[in-house]
């Protein structure tokens, strides 16, 4: 049987993104899901500000952003009647350390779709209707050594083998059960809604809102989808029986609902589909990596739907795995690497399950009054923009703590800033620098060119590192470098803390990780501090194979 590299078992958000980061690698993926066709599900309202950078950088942003629309303000009814308007976006905007302000509304299906064609581009397809039954650990105890794989049985069909296995197959995961990994947690038996997508009568609601219903006996939440002329996501309490329990979902049951709660007659509802029960359920795996078997997405955690944080956090799972199996399949970092995946993901969903469960906690608080609404779960923690890693082992260096300074730490997610292309003029940002699978080091001021120079002889060319000096305005860059930018607004210096190094001609240099994650920050004269940092990821380089006259292709 032939070997793939890594095996993804599951194909939503969190599934797809890895595929799509691995395959531009040049990783041999799999992506196998047990529907027998792609899932079609309602539940995902679309990313937030993190996922729409990390979708930028796989290349779909703006075909996610085509598709869908900007999220909605929201309209409060009590007993029928409007009696409050909030938009709880209205503040954000775009700012130069982080191109968006706020998240987007796209139907989850839609944006699977977009994916799985990204996916299809590198040649790989999904494979439906393949559920995975075993898993085998290979000789080598899953330590990474070369020998390594995985044997995977289906239910139906030929075993196959891979080096890596990727469990992004939901809360009921099938790879979580057969590790033995438990999923520690409380489902609130109690705190139940029924979702499905539904249609209504043309003309029945006005499409620019997001219609909320809070009484004292109930709810129902009418949110229109993007791209549909009449679709709309309908979430409700559920009704219950006579000794209060809770039915399940149907189209006659929304019908009665609807009528119940809004001015609208049951019959304004034509089609009911994708009928689901949601129950709070806050759960967590106790670690995230079983020797070459790791879990992402709601396989490794679930928590309250408040502040759409699910599958923002799968896909922020993603990213930050996709770029270290890669450097370990390709052989420049040891096994190693992949235990910062749990080490940097398992607190974020940790303090993800306490972020809404008090999301949900205020929201539940909120609707009992007239006017209050969803807007409750919103929060500036629910962009996903302040997470970070500075507890990392991959974190290096950096100031000592307590020295407060401008510009982020180690860890920190790297701001982007708006910039112009150094040989041509062109409009840029450091995002669109980072953009693709490789780690960059920026250089700051004069003092950084040594250390820039040094690292784009040891990994020059395909190694997976390219360099940037950033010149600042006043600055002569006739003759820069290729790749190199000019901040001609000051924002990256200001987003980096680099003051004015260039005055100085001291400078500083960043490392930032392929995920947009700041791993070093040092003064430019610190060469060794980079040494070691990119040593770590990719090797030792070409340097000992390389005659000094080879340095041309530095991107």
């Amino acid at each position: 049987m032939g070997m793939t590299d890594v095996l993804i078992v599951g194909a939503g958000p969190t599934g797809l993104v890895l595929a799509c980061d691995l395959a531009r690698r040049g990783a041999a993926v799999r992506v196998v899901d047990r529907s027998p066709a792609p899932p079609r599900t309602s539940r995902a309202k679309g990313p937030n500000p993190r996922s729409l950078e990390i979708l930028d950088d796989l290349g779909v942003a703006e075909e996610v952003l085509a598709a869908g629309s900007d999220p909605l303000p929201m309209l409060k009814y009590r007993d029928r009647r409007p009696v409050a308007e909030a938009d709880p976006w209205a503040d954000s905007a775009p700012s130069p350390d982080a191109r968006y302000g706020r998240g987007w509304l796209i139907a989850q299906w839609r944006l699977e779709g977009i994916l799985r064609d990204r996916l299809a581009g590198y040649g790989v397809r999904v494979e439906p209707g393949r559920e995975v039954v075993g898993l085998a650990q290979g000789r080598d105890g899953g330590d990474g050594g070369d020998g390594g794989h995985v044997d995977v049985t289906y239910a139906d069909g030929p075993a196959g083998r891979a080096r890596y296995v990727v469990g992004c197959d939901g809360a009921h995961s099938s790879v979580r059960k057969l590790l033995g990994i438990t999923f520690e947690g409380t489902t609130a038996e109690d705190q139940v809604m029924v979702c499905g997508d539904v249609d209504l009568a043309d003309g029945a609601l006005d499409r620019t809102r997001w219609h909320q219903w809070f009484d004292e006996d109930g709810a129902v939440m009418l949110c229109p989808i993007p791209g549909t002329r009449t679709g709309w996501w309908f979430q409700a309490g559920p009704e219950r029986d006579g000794r209060g329990r809770p039915l399940a979902p149907t189209a006659d049951g929304f019908r009665r609902l609807l009528a119940h709660h809004t001015a609208l007659p049951g019959r304004a509802l034509t089609r009911a589909e994708l009928l689901s029960t949601y129950r709070v359920n806050v759960r967590m795996a106790d670690r995230f990596r079983a020797g070459r078997v790791l879990l992402a997405g709601d396989a490794a955690h679930v928590h309250a739907i408040a502040g759409g944080l699910g599958m923002n956090t799968g896909i922020q799972d993603a990213f930050n795995l996709g770029w270290k199996l890669g450097l370990v399949l390709a052989g420049h970092a040891d096994a190693e690497l992949l235990d910062t995946y749990e080490e940097e993901r398992l607190p974020v969903a940790a303090r993800t399950l306490d972020l809404t469960s008090e999301r949900l906690r205020a929201t539940l608080e909120a609707i009992r009054r007239p006017g209050g609404g969803l807007d409750a779960a919103i929060t500036p923690d629910t962009t996903g923009l302040g997470v970070g890693y500075r507890w990392s082992s991959l974190a290096a260096g950096g100031p000592a703590p307590g020295a407060e300074q401008p510009g982020p730490r180690a860890g920190d997610r790297a701001p982007d800033a708006p910039c112009a292309d150094a040989a041509t003029g062109e409009r840029t940002r450091l995002h669109r620098v980072f953009a693709g699978p490789r780690t960059t080091v920026l250089g700051f001021g004069p003092g950084s060119a040594a250390v820039l120079r040094e690292t784009a002889d040891a990994y020059g060319g395909d190694a997976g590192v390219r360099v940037c000096r950033v010149y600042a305005a006043h600055e002569d860059h006739a003759g820069a470098e290729p790749g190199a930018v000019v901040d001609d607004a000051g924002h990256a210096a200001a987003a980096y803390g680099t003051g004015a190094s260039g005055d100085t001609g001291a400078g500083t240099v960043v490392v930032v990780r392929p995920d947009h994650h700041v791993g070093v920050l040092a003064p430019a004269d610190d060469a060794r501090s980079v040494r070691e940092y990119l040593r770590r990821l990719h090797g030792t380089g070409r340097s000992a194979e390389r005659s000094p006259g080879m340095v041309d292709a530095v991107r």
